[in-house]
């Protein structure tokens, strides 16, 4: 018996999960993939600049709570498409946690049309605002555990 594909929501935001993990924050793990018509586009996950020191290795620069060395995932994915001239007009974003009120108004002015993500993080009342106003599309993505359970990386991951 075939085995049933995952879901096009599962499928990008694992995408994302695993991004996140190629994060250099201490305090967050956050991974993004931005998609057009079932195609991915772009990938972003936080961490420092280029070439800069990382928080993983020199620590967090904290300034008022929040960490000045960090560059948020969605914005190294918006980024990365404007440095190899790749749109954004009407893409969505996959996103592991929600957009911080920053990000959402870059994602606004980027034409991003559609917001999924994963977990809840200090979402703020005015990005959600502005995310009705501009009639974007906000989802939050349940992940199946059977059906990732049921996904074939145990055939990639043989230890001998």
């Amino acid at each position: 018996m075939a085995k049933k594909r995952i879901p096009w929501d599962q499928y990008f935001m694992l995408q994302a999960i695993l991004i996140s993990s190629r994060s250099t924050c201490e305090r967050l793990s956050v991974g993004a993939v931005l998609v057009r018509n079932k195609r991915v586009i772009a990938c972003g996950y936080n961490g420092s600049v280029s070439g800069a020191d990382h928080c993983t290795e020199v620590g967090c620069y904290l300034v008022n709570g929040h960490c000045e060395r960090t560059i948020h995932a969605e914005m190294n994915a918006v980024l990365q498409c404007a440095k190899f001239g790749e749109s954004t007009d009407h893409a969505e974003i996959y996103v592991t946690d929600f957009p911080c009120l920053q990000c959402t108004k870059m994602l606004l002015q980027a034409g991003i049309k559609k917001i999924n993500y994963l977990r809840e993080y200090h979402n703020n009342e005015y990005a959600e605002q502005l995310l009705q106003q501009e009639n974007v599309e906000v989802k939050k993505i349940t992940l199946d555990p059977q059906r990732v359970a049921d996904l074939p990386f145990a055939d990639y991951l043989s230890i001998e």
